[in-house]
């Protein structure tokens, strides 16, 4: 391997289930899915995930992610903390936003005990930092991207395998399948103009709600 050639290395490590950021304690609505009978197999599985990348992920995370890390290579600190208020803003429930909220401010510590420079902000939001630390190791947006829905899906599937339940061969399964699509979103959001930036995914936005009142839990609200 070339001298200094990390990036790959320093991608893998972002969106390496291991960082402890606490993404595992969430299931952004597919729990009460599962309770509800919505989810009951692998097929529904990827059928719900896919849906959430599709509406949601690739048309609200990633063009915004994308604005993100173009406002902190260029220093732009308000660009910066405006698409971080509008993605928090866009999150269609408190159980979404606290996620966001959460993940956002471990992933800022973590980043700081690595020597990362960071703007002074209160409760960062995990696409933020997610962008800030990819622009600090010189990631490109192309593999910014594809590891931030990468890292998503990964969670949800291992959400699935606990909750539905299903095999670990399965969950495997559903992430083979799901690599084109993360691909194809990650791509189409180049395209995404500012007013085009939205989501529409009404399912996982009455689970997540209902989630947040459902007696029986693995995941928080």
């Amino acid at each position: 391997m070339r001298s200094g050639s990390t990036h790959l290395l320093r991608i893998l490590h972002l969106a390496s289930p291991a960082l402890p950021i606490g993404a595992f304690h969430f299931s952004q609505g597919l729990e009460y899915a599962v309770e509800a009978g919505w989810v009951k197999d692998e097929p529904f599985a990827l059928e719900w995930i896919a849906g959430v990348a599709r509406c949601a992920i690739g048309t609200l995370d990633l063009p915004v992610l994308l604005r993100l890390h173009r406002a902190a290579r260029l220093g732009d600190d308000d660009g910066l903390q405006r698409w971080g208020r509008f993605l928090l803003a866009a999150r269609e429930t408190e159980e979404l936003r606290a996620e966001d909220r959460h993940m956002g401010s471990a992933l800022a510590r973590i980043l700081r005990e690595l020597g990362a420079r960071l703007p002074s902000r209160n409760h960062p939001g995990y696409a933020e930092m997610f962008a800030v630390a990819c622009v600090h190791w010189n990631i490109g947006e192309d593999e910014v991207l594809q590891a931030y829905a990468w890292a998503w899906a990964e969670n949800q599937v291992l959400a699935a395998v606990k909750l539905v339940p299903l095999g670990q061969s399965a969950g495997q399964r559903m992430l083979h399948a799901l690599v084109p699509l993360l691909e194809e979103i990650a791509v189409q959001a180049f395209d995404i103009d500012d007013e085009g930036i939205g989501a529409c995914a009404v399912m996982q936005g009455l689970a997540s709600a209902r989630h947040e009142t459902q007696y029986t839990r693995l995941f928080r609200s």
